[in-house]
């Protein structure tokens, strides 16, 4: 366990040019030199909270380290301490703890998926029939709660991305599907939730993976219809985006949409774009 006088070497170290206040100030002085400070520190009071915040949070990490990490070693420990009393070790030491978490975050994500099976991969939704049913007759129920929700994000405000309104809405439990120049628009609530923005690109990793396989990827029981393209759903925020050369009354495609992507495909593309341990390679990468 870290000594009171490991403590205070580490402390010393790592404050030993800060500024600090004279003795013998009463507490109302103290205080107001201590705002001086902050407001005269290179970059100003912010810089000096986030520097203050920084050297406390290394703090923290060298002492756990002493109690039972390598710097257990007396000789290490030292050598440590030392570094810390200068800028450049501090960030040394920093850069080092920085790139060994990274090492263990990958270590981590390895292992859990070492463990999963390939078809391990559980839907992150199920759809009831009826509602498959009425999207493949093309009778939206409109907006609900979900559409509400996400229409109420300022982001979504202020890019306009629900105006003009979509011409159809069809709310499932999940999220929601727009219809709007010949494509349907894909909005899945817990992936707007998280931030709409990091995962265009892993939406589009899936499809890429599934649609370029030779004899399709896993998840696709029935080929992509021809008249069928994805897009990565930037443009309209969305998830993503099936564009249809058919336009989107065409019986065939509003099946295929329905029964296998809304039914069976995109259940198992939530769950594996927001799985953080899923790397989803590029295609053709391994």
């Amino acid at each position: 366990m870290a000594s009171d006088l490991d403590t205070v070497r580490v402390l010393r170290a790592l404050f030993n040019d800060m500024p600090r206040a004279p003795e013998g100030l009463s507490p109302e002085e103290t205080a107001a030199w201590v705002q001086r400070s902050m407001n005269d520190y290179e970059g100003g009071d912010m810089a000096y909270m986030l520097e203050h915040v920084t050297r406390s949070a290394t703090l923290d990490i060298v002492l756990r380290l002493r109690e039972d990490g390598y710097l257990q070693d007396d000789k290490t420990f030292d050598a440590t301490v030392e570094q810390l009393s200068t800028p450049d070790g501090r960030k040394t030491f920093m850069d080092h703890i920085i790139a060994a978490q990274k090492t263990v975050d990958a270590t981590a994500r390895l292992l859990r998926r070492a463990k999963r099976a390939p078809g391990d991969t559980e839907p992150f939704f199920s759809t009831l029939p009826e509602e498959i049913a009425r999207f493949v007759q093309a009778e939206p129920g409109g907006g609900g709660p979900l559409y509400a929700e996400y229409a109420a994000r300022p982001e979504v405000a202020e890019l306009g991305v629900l105006q003009p309104p979509p011409d159809r809405v069809h709310e499932f439990d999940w999220g929601f599907v727009t219809e709007r120049d010949s494509a349907w628009h894909f909005y899945v609530a817990e992936v707007w939730r998280r931030g709409t923005v990091g995962y265009f690109d892993r939406f589009d990793r899936v499809w890429q993976r599934e649609t370029t396989a030779p004899r399709g990827g896993p998840l696709l029981t029935a080929p992509v219809p021809d008249a069928l393209t994805m897009d990565d759903g930037i443009t309209s925020f969305s998830s993503l985006t099936l564009v249809s050369g058919n336009g989107l009354d065409d019986p065939d495609l509003r099946q295929w949409v329905g029964e296998v992507f809304i039914q069976q495909v995109l259940p198992y593309m939530v769950s594996q774009a927001l799985d953080d341990d899923n790397e989803l390679p590029l295609a053709g990468t391994a």
